[in-house]
């Protein structure tokens, strides 16, 4: 399985009683960024993190596949008490946009199969909560989230995103799934 290498297929990542953990995703057709992470009580624990990359080229259907089945194993074995997923920016290339919002669906959908609440935040609202900044760059993100979680290298862009998003959640709690 791609989305946890490294872990066996029927081994859950052991969660700490009186935890909130939170998956946030970082969709996209050709990059799906994923990042756990758990709120101990007395700090944030990174849990794992990680990139979903459908085959070059693949048509839409394959790669929305490929996200839904690579998240879902992703929940499962990671057990969040949340999903958490960015909004969808606005851009000029409506196509784009349009494969982002498909992603999107299958992300929600995965959690929402397995029971579990989605909330979303804008990126504006994610890069002011880790960066301070809400224009941040992607480059400013990355160490930001290597300083909050304390890990020991920066983690690939869109893995960093999706940690982001997570860190956001945890800090502000929406109360409204959507």
């Amino acid at each position: 399985m791609r989305a946890l290498e490294g872990s066996a297929k029927d081994d859950t990542i052991a969660k700490r009683n009186g935890t909130f953990r939170v998956l946030g995703i970082d969709p996209g057709s050709h990059v799906t960024g994923y990042g756990v992470v758990e709120n101990t009580g007395g700090g944030l624990r990174h849990i794992v993190h990680g990139e979903i990359r459908p085959g070059k080229g693949a048509p839409l259907t394959a790669c929305l596949q490929s996200i839904y089945v690579d998240l879902y194993e992703v929940i499962r074995l990671s057990a969040p008490d949340a999903l958490v997923i960015e909004n969808i920016f606005y851009g000029k290339n409506v196509r784009s946009l349009i494969r982002q919002g498909h992603c999107r669906g299958v992300a929600i959908l995965a959690g929402k199969q397995r029971g579990i609440a989605v909330y979303e935040y804008t990126p504006l609202e994610i890069k002011k909560a880790i960066v301070g900044y809400g224009r941040a760059e992607k480059a400013q993100v990355q160490k930001m989230v290597k300083a909050i979680l304390n890990l020991s290298e920066l983690p690939p862009p869109d893995a960093a995103d999706a940690l982001a998003v997570a860190i956001c959640h945890i800090n502000f709690r929406k109360t409204e799934p959507i």
